[in-house]
């Protein structure tokens, strides 16, 4: 949660007027429970998406997910199959077991985003999610940026925001 990508996304979207909510998976941080193999932290998802809807009021309100690296794997199956959520977007995404069949049969917005030195989620890795990936997709990769977008935030929350914006307006 306290990471340079994640506060970044989040301050690129509030400047736009778009809501946002930061948490850890159980067992980071202060965050009780331990560990869930990517599948436990898939319920984290689904509560943070019950906690907000309740917090503004309504069961229509759009909802997007952003995840990045571990954050983007245990996303996408929550985006895929949860009917609140209108748009994912993926950074550095690492799906574990390269679920393919989930990315095929996925039809929300979603954007897949990497960097050219990304030496843990190399991009022809992410250039083949992208490729499997079911319409509307939207892929990218930042020029110059590693796994940890140091001195790249600006560019790829560029990307983050604006692909929201077209998803999230009422």
């Amino acid at each position: 949660m306290h990471n340079n990508v994640t506060l970044a996304i989040a301050e690129a979207l509030a400047k736009q007027g778009i809501n946002t909510l930061l948490f850890n998976f159980r067992g980071v941080g202060g965050s009780q429970g331990s560990y869930g193999g990517g599948i436990a932290e898939q319920e984290d998802i689904k509560a943070a998406l019950t906690f907000l809807q309740k917090e503004l009021c309504s069961d229509s309100y759009l909802l997007g997910l952003a995840g990045y690296s571990f954050g983007a794997g245990v996303a996408l199956p929550v985006a895929c199959q949860d009917e609140r959520v209108c748009a994912v977007a993926l950074i550095s995404p690492y799906i574990e077991d390269r679920r393919y069949d989930l990315l095929a049969g996925c039809t929300i917005p979603k954007l897949i985003v990497g960097g050219s030195r990304d030496d843990l989620v190399l991009p022809d890795e992410v250039r083949l999610y992208a490729d499997k990936a079911a319409e509307p997709k939207e892929f990218k990769i930042i020029e110059g940026a590693d796994h940890f977008w140091m001195g790249y935030e600006r560019e790829l929350t560029v990307e983050v925001a604006q692909f929201f914006g077209r998803f999230m307006e009422r």
